[in-house]
């Protein structure tokens, strides 16, 4: 069995306690002990890694994967390529993440029903470098909704199941169970990329979640919800919802009902998609800040700073996940999210690492494997980063700073050669 011993390094393990210097022993899969103080725990037959001066921390979690989604400008980059090309390109992201250090990805919905399904079986025979994948199935919306891209007379599909009642919905999310998804993703708010049911809106009947609710976790698996208004949120709290995205708008009463749910729910707040447009970084390709005031999108990131920031106040367990893929917020840029954290939800840059390993480890690990940690019996999916992501969460957007990268034990990226140079220099 493979075994691994960080030496040296300034461990940050995130139980909430600061860093400290000790080693690190991974054996097989497993972290295997933690030393407090290098040189606490002898080598014996591992691999030897002389971590001096790095920062050793668990691999992250991006809490809201689009893993076929590559530069997406329209709904058409969603639809037109073939199954074939589209696998390619899924494949593709999977690396993309797991490149920056992202060792785990919590699906949010793919563009086509087994993309997901199909680079998850792929990734877990080793077949493919990617992180670990929950894979996400198609959206599941209703008539006149988001993800509907019919109209009369010129039917078009969408990268999404269109349902109405609680009986097609159970058939919906039967089916996504059936060709293998791990979570199920509904689409029950409206959205500012869909004039006819703005973001305040509720399209999606109580009874209709209910029904995907109670049918996915039949199946063992998991419902994520695209919930913006305040009637939505507290809809999907109600009904069992397990990952809840955007959640901008709020009342007393629905913050309560985090709280009450707290212990079962996890959110995503995604403000990096509004930020980018509030900022102009989508000018290029027509979405200007000005276009995106005529859309509510800076009256969206006021109230989520306001919802999530309580949220926060309230113990709610946050993942990052600012739904990536976009052309203007492509993927492997995840970890820009950390810092956003920081400037919108008032997290210190510990409390936002945790938000993306421990947080994100619980809900992957969905309290049974031990995962997003340093500590021993955690699965050993660890990052060695050369700088102190503490002082500057910039250090984690810089993959060249990403010296080592394991995953379950296994090294997919160890440059301590590079590290070892410029220590020297």
């Amino acid at each position: 069995m493979n075994r691994t011993i960080f030496t040296g390094a300034t461990v940050w393990d995130a139980s909430g306690a600061k860093p400290f210097v000790g080693d690190v022993l991974v054996d097989g899969n497993r972290i295997a002990a933690v030393g407090h103080g290098a040189g606490k725990l002898k080598a014996g037959d591992a691999h030897v890694v002389d971590a001096k001066g790095l920062f050793l921390m668990p691999g992250m979690t991006e809490g809201h994967a689009h893993l076929s989604f590559e530069s997406v400008a329209a709904t058409e980059d969603l639809i037109t390529p073939s199954p074939e090309a589209h696998t390619l390109l899924t494949a593709r992201v999977a690396k993309v993440l797991l490149d920056a250090g992202f060792t785990s990805a919590w699906g949010a919905s793919e563009a086509k029903l087994r993309l997901g399904v199909a680079v998850r079986d792929a990734v877990n025979a080793g077949l493919l470098p990617g992180p670990r994948i929950r894979a996400g199935s198609l959206e599941i919306s209703v008539t006149g909704a988001m993800g509907d891209e019919s109209r009369e007379h010129n039917p078009r599909k969408g990268p999404s199941i269109i349902v109405d009642g609680p009986e097609e919905m159970r058939k919906a999310v039967r089916l996504s169970c059936r060709e293998g998804c791990d979570n199920i993703k509904l689409d029950v708010s409206g959205d500012p990329f869909y004039p006819g049911t703005p973001a305040h809106t509720t399209p999606m009947s109580f009874d209709e979640i209910r029904m995907a609710v109670e049918t996915a976790h039949a199946y063992g698996r998991k419902v994520n919800a695209h919930t913006r208004s305040i009637e939505g949120s507290k809809a999907c709290l109600r009904a069992g919802v397990d990952m809840l995205y955007h959640c901008e708008f709020s009342d007393e009463e629905l913050l309560d009902l985090f709280e009450e749910h707290k212990d079962h729910v996890f959110v995503a707040p995604t403000v990096s998609l509004f930020h980018t447009i509030n900022n102009n970084e989508a000018a290029g390709v027509g979405l200007t800040a000005e276009i995106g005031g005529y859309m509510g999108i800076p009256g969206l990131v006021e109230a989520s700073v306001q919802t999530h920031t309580a949220l926060r106040k309230r113990g709610i367990r946050h993942l990052i996940g600012g739904d990536y893929g976009f052309k203007w917020s492509p993927n492997g840029t995840n970890a820009r999210d950390l810092q956003f954290f920081v400037d919108y939800y008032g997290y210190t840059p510990a409390e936002a690492l945790r938000c993306a390993t421990w947080n994100g480890g619980l809900a992957m690990g969905m309290g049974v494997e031990k995962l997003g940690a340093v500590q021993e019996g955690y699965l050993a999916d660890l990052l060695l980063v050369d700088g102190d992501p503490l002082a500057d969460l910039s250090v984690l957007l810089d993959t060249n700073r990403l010296v080592a990268i394991m995953k379950d034990g296994q090294f997919h990226k160890n440059a301590m050669h590079v590290a070892e140079r410029r220590a020297a220099a």
